[in-house]
């Protein structure tokens, strides 16, 4: 039952997640309408969403609740949002077209990686370098999204962000080849040991 103590707990942090999906849409209104100032209220509810982020994990993980949905939803619902924030941002003239393209670019792979992976029994966990990049592209994009624009400091944050974001990305592919390479070998060795 999700009314009894147990219940909240377990559903808790995937409630966090689905609002961050929820508030995506919202997001994309309140800068689209601040027009060319700078998108306070949007601003807002942008770090408000990468507030839930780090708190639907660490209730998960405190709690011991951590479940497939939210393994899954977690991530896709970061990607989603900060994908949009690069494309309003990019749309309005404060985030050059490469750093958003960048983005996007990631984004997509880190998804459609795990659709390939997922399949075959592998998960590739969140790294710390992962888990860094994502909060300062948040934090650099709260700050393209609530400054005035052409105010430089979000922007250098962004490129830094993005570097350590790229970084994390060349790790999640080494461990997916080798977790590729380690379920290749067991499935040969399964195979010898059925034809001997």
């Amino acid at each position: 039952m999700v009314g009894e103590p147990g219940g909240i707990k377990q559903q808790l942090p995937n409630i966090l997640t689905l609002l961050r999906f929820t508030a995506i849409p919202v997001f994309a209104a309140l800068f689209v309408s601040a027009g060319s100032d700078a998108a306070v209220a949007a601003g807002l509810l942008f770090a408000g969403a990468a507030a839930t982020d780090q708190l639907d994990g660490w209730l998960a993980r405190r709690w011991h609740v951590e479940s497939r949905f939210g393994s899954i939803a977690d991530p896709l619902a970061d990607r989603l949002m900060i994908s949009v924030a690069a494309i309003l941002l990019w749309r309005d003239g404060r985030l050059p077209w490469p750093g958003a393209f960048i983005v996007i670019g990631r984004d997509l792979l880190v998804v459609v990686g795990y659709q390939l992976l997922a399949p075959r029994g592998l998960a590739i966990g969140v790294t710390r370098l992962g888990k860094l990049g994502t909060w300062i592209l948040y934090a650099a994009l709260t700050g393209l999204i609530v400054t005035d624009r052409g105010t430089d400091w979000p922007l250098w944050l962004f490129w830094v962000g993005l570097a350590i974001a790229l970084g994390s990305a060349v790790q999640y592919a080494v461990a997916a080849r080798r977790g590729l390479g380690e379920g290749d070998d067991a499935k040969g060795r399964t195979k010898t040991r059925r034809s001997s």
